[in-house]
């Protein structure tokens, strides 16, 4: 038996080859144990909770390394502007402001690291939806007297595993 309902899940969606070398896909009976299909959910249902709590602290801190690198990144485009090709200009009469656009040819190791996104912004009405699905599957298997969970179920719940 596999570990994880994940493992188990991967075993699905298994290839195989017919006689002319042509990838088909071959069906595999894999009964998944309940306990181990609730277990999976809870900690898919608290991680989603998890992230959806966090999210707004996580975008905060985000957009203060932002902000520093938009420091950086002026501050370096300012110290390397006699070394600007392809200068151009245009004066916006409406609103008295100039806009001076340039190209500084550098070496991308030399800029600024931009920082990345370490979270995934979840909207309120997909975390809504995702947390009644997980919810309403819990308490189906939670329901039921099987041992295993039926392949149709696999199918409906494997993208919350």
């Amino acid at each position: 038996m596999l570990d994880s309902p994940e493992q188990e899940i991967k075993l699905l969606t298994q290839l195989t080859t017919d006689r002319k070398g042509n990838k088909m896909s071959r069906a595999i009976t894999v009964k998944v144990p309940v306990a181990k299909v609730i277990t999976a959910l809870e900690a898919s249902l608290t991680k989603l909770e998890k992230d959806y709590s966090t999210q707004e602290e996580s975008e905060a801190k985000y957009q203060k390394k932002r902000e520093a690198w938009v420091k950086e990144i002026q501050e370096y485009a300012i110290a390397h502007i006699k070394k600007a090709v392809n200068l151009r200009t245009n004066y916006r009469a409406w609103s008295s402001t100039l806009n001076i656009d340039y190209d500084i040819m550098v070496n991308e190791k030399d800029l600024p690291k931009e920082p990345e996104k370490d979270f995934v912004t979840i909207h309120h009405h997909s975390y809504k939806d995702s947390k009644e699905e997980i919810e309403s599957a819990l308490r189906i298997l939670k329901m039921t007297d099987e041992e295993f969970v039926a392949a149709s179920t696999m199918k409906a719940i494997s993208k919350y595993l």
